[in-house]
């Protein structure tokens, strides 16, 4: 009899072994290295689609699951499977990882160092995104994270010794109380097994004590909500994606940010109900504070990676905002929000690093007229900005549309603020394209030159393509989304 294999735990194999095949690459053959990594990263973005397009909505729950144990003594797994929700952040790894390659070209030094990290990172992703079991996500979240303090120390821009040392201390921060948190949830379950379906299934019907919810809650909440940079630890976000590789702003703002809200869902909303009726309107607040305060100092920025930056952590607030919600309604939107936003803040950042590598500056001063010598990257970033607005026909908008929906009847004056974030950002976004793209061109602009080839417009054509397609065709995830999601909200 043949044996299928399991298609997640492929999906893992595949970039692990070119990790493996780049270690072994001579350093001074850096086509091979950027040959593997690429093929090693399209192989899994083909499969996550498929695995989402194989997904069974109508029967629901977690599926494609595969658990072996690891330490049977302390309930630890290594248990994998996925349902509506992590399914499609599969994609987002995918998407986001094999276009954040395919713009590495101008990575010149210790090429092989940086793709082996780029796929560390990308494997701790995935992995995590897959995991049921709390230990191994936490750990896998942290194989995911920690190959960014290298990729910022050594590859960064001018400041980016202070960049990773900022974003060393918040995450190592952040990862500490959820991990206490996580720790805390464990021995109060009882079970002895880190197994999140178990701990799930058992809490569903002997829920833990209101009083050890609200102390557990906040700690998850809180740790993984500063890597989602919840309002007042966002701080180290817009150094950290400003002097970051394009590459690792791109997987870390569009993809490795999502893990927090993957890890506030899973963790802390789902497993503690009570709690998160107590503390989630507070999240709600700080949310919308997210919103409007890194939106009016994205305003203020004259650097366009700045304004990508502080954009990305305003418009995180709605995913707070989705959560407060607690609703499927706000939930869907939320999960939903989670792809969108990744794809767009990929693509954001992609293009901002195009471009710089181009003009050699960051400075919306020094870029006019742009347009004229780069059409083809000037209409990819006005449709970029366009979706970062909500504009309709991008999944930015159905998102935002669906948390405002779900917030409205809880949360009515911050749902009124929360609109105005939408305002603010299409007036910095208009801004950026006047500046940057319109107006004369500066004669020492003459030289810069538009991509023109095929692969060199691939990453782009590839994420403004999903952007348009599940903004014009929603339903193609929402069926999956609603699947999980309304397994997960509890009414009270």
């Amino acid at each position: 009899m043949t044996m299928i294999p399991n298609p997640l735990s492929v999906l893992l194999l595949v970039p692990t072994v070119g990790l493996g095949l780049v270690l072994l690459t001579p350093s001074h053959k850096t086509a091979l290295i950027r040959k593997i990594t690429n093929i090693t990263l399209l192989l899994p973005f083909l499969l996550s689609i498929w695995i989402f397009a194989a997904y069974d909505a109508t029967t629901g729950g977690y599926q494609f699951v595969q658990k072996i144990p690891w330490v049977s003594a302390f309930g630890i797994f290594f248990h994998i499977g996925v349902d509506g929700i992590n399914s499609l952040m599969l994609i987002l790894v995918g998407a986001g990882s094999f276009t954040a390659v395919l713009i590495s070209d101008s990575i010149k030094e210790r090429v092989k160092e940086y793709y082996a990290l780029i796929l560390l990172m990308v494997i701790g992703t995935y992995a995590a995104f897959c995991s049921l079991d709390i230990f191994f996500f936490f750990l896998l979240h942290e194989i995911a994270t920690i190959p960014t303090f290298l990729l910022i120390g050594i590859w960064g821009s001018q400041r980016r010794d202070y960049a990773a040392m900022k974003i060393t201390l918040y995450l190592t921060a952040g990862a500490s109380l959820a991990l206490i948190g996580l720790i805390a949830l464990y021995y109060a379950a009882g079970l002895g097994t880190f197994d999140s379906v178990a701990i799930q299934q058992y809490l569903t019907t002997t829920p833990l004590p209101v009083d050890v919810q609200n102390v557990i809650f906040p700690l998850i909440v809180v740790g993984f909500g500063i890597t989602l940079t919840l309002w007042p630890f966002h701080t180290w976000a817009p150094v950290a994606y400003a002097e970051a590789p394009t590459a690792v702003s791109m997987l870390h703002a569009g993809v490795i940010k999502k893990l927090g809200a993957y890890a506030i869902i899973r963790f802390a909303i789902q497993l503690m109900p009570d709690a998160a009726h107590t503390w989630m309107p507070i999240i709600g607040v700080l949310g919308i504070v997210n919103i409007l305060f890194c939106g009016f100092i994205a305003l203020t920025q004259r650097d366009m990676k700045y304004i990508v930056a502080y954009s990305s952590c305003s418009h995180v607030g709605y995913i707070f905002l989705g959560l407060a919600a607690l609703n499927v309604i706000g939930l869907n939107g939320v999960v939903f929000l989670m792809f969108a936003h990744g794809i767009m803040a990929v693509l954001a950042f992609a293009l901002t690093g195009y471009i710089e590598g181009q003009t050699k500056s960051r400075n919306l001063d020094e870029w006019g007229g742009l347009l004229t010598r780069m059409p083809f990257i000037g209409t990819c970033f006005m449709m970029a900005a366009f979706a970062s607005a909500g504009v309709p026909g991008f999944g930015n908008f159905v998102a935002e549309m669906l948390v405002l929906l779900g917030s409205w009847d809880q949360y009515r004056w911050l749902t009124i603020l929360a609109v105005l974030g939408i305002v603010i950002t299409a007036i910095y976004m208009l801004k950026s394209i006047r500046l940057g793209f319109h107006g004369p061109l500066l004669p020492k602009l003459n030289n810069v030159s538009d991509a023109t080839t095929v692969l060199a417009k691939l990453p782009f054509i590839i994420l403004l393509a999903i952007l348009m397609v599940v903004g014009c065709f929603p339903s193609l995830i929402l069926k999956n989304i609603s699947a999980a999601t309304k397994t997960i909200i509890v009414s009270k």
